[in-house]
């Protein structure tokens, strides 16, 4: 009985009510869906690309922190080399010479030579989108005092032209800032 109720209820003059979209209504609801898919996905690549030069930042961050407290573990110098090429950073941490280790090929594990012995390699391919710059190309950590020689700035900038900077001061303190006033970050 409630069934046949129902039914009257949704038939007029011998028609059924239609259920569902029409296909304007689908092709409105489309368009509207693209245009703020269009405005969104730009911003989420500059967000992703901010987030990798902030995790690299701090990778680096750790890697001069390893470097230094492997130097004083050891009682030898540990050095931080740094190579470029094929569009790609790279640093290797090692003992031995400056020019003992190198590293510049993507997948590729660090050169070495003579004394030099490879701690720990890390390449920023070109997907990375990312760029790692530095006056000196290679310094070392004093294994008695922790100090470092010379003191370096290593410049890290990403696709939407943000950049922080990764200061070693010469008692081998790490600290990382803004050049161009990036959120969280002091100004260099």
């Amino acid at each position: 009985m409630q069934t046949h109720t129902s039914l009257r209820r949704s038939c007029r003059n011998g028609v059924r009510a239609q259920r569902g979209f029409s296909l304007i209504e689908s092709m409105t609801v489309l368009a509207v869906t693209g245009t703020l898919l269009g405005t969104a996905v730009p911003s989420f690549v500059a967000l992703q690309d901010s987030q990798r030069l902030k995790g690299a930042a701090a990778l680096v961050e750790t890697e001069l922190q390893y470097a230094r407290g492997l130097a004083v573990a050891r009682g030898e110098t540990v050095r931080f080399t740094f190579g470029v090429g094929n569009g790609s950073g790279c640093y290797v941490i090692h003992t031995g010479s400056p020019g003992s280790c190198s590293c510049s090929l993507p997948g590729q594990p660090a050169v070495c030579n003579g004394s030099g012995a490879a701690q720990r390699t890390v390449v920023l391919g070109p997907t990375d989108r990312l760029r790692i710059q530095t006056a000196s190309n290679s310094f070392g950590f004093n294994p008695a005092t922790g100090t470092v020689t010379p003191t370096a700035t290593l410049k890290l900038s990403n696709a939407q032209s943000q950049t922080l900077h990764v200061v070693v001061n010469l008692m081998g303190r790490v600290r990382v800032c803004s050049p161009n006033g990036m959120p969280g970050y002091k100004a260099c």
